[in-house]
């Protein structure tokens, strides 16, 4: 539903943009997300679901718009977190560390 909305620029282009309000709790997910998507050892259906993900946390207009103070990014949590439960059993430490190196520097700490 929202995958026609995920791109490598524009996903990369929201995280920089968003570093700052939304902080670990929102970055970190979501590069555990895109991390899964790269790797080779995640079926197909899968990366479908994180692509939506994705997708939905890209869309600037969404069910709860972005630019509403303390709510804005919710729902894009929430999206991100149900997918990440589902696909959580093919985190390895090795993108989990990486997750964790890219929010660190994007938060810029």
């Amino acid at each position: 539903m929202y995958e026609q909305h995920y791109d490598e620029d524009r996903f990369w282009r929201k995280l920089r943009q968003i570093a700052a309000v939304v902080g670990r709790k929102v970055l970190y997910p979501a590069l555990l997300l895109h991390y899964l998507l790269h790797d080779q050892r995640v079926p197909i259906k899968t990366k479908t679901m994180i692509i939506g993900a994705l997708g939905y946390l890209i869309l600037p207009t969404d069910l709860m718009p972005d630019f509403i103070p303390a709510l804005g990014f919710t729902d894009d949590l929430t999206a991100i977190m149900v997918v990440l439960r589902a696909v959580k059993k093919y985190i390895t430490p090795e993108i989990d560390a990486r997750a964790k190196v890219q929010t660190e520097k994007l938060i810029g700490k």
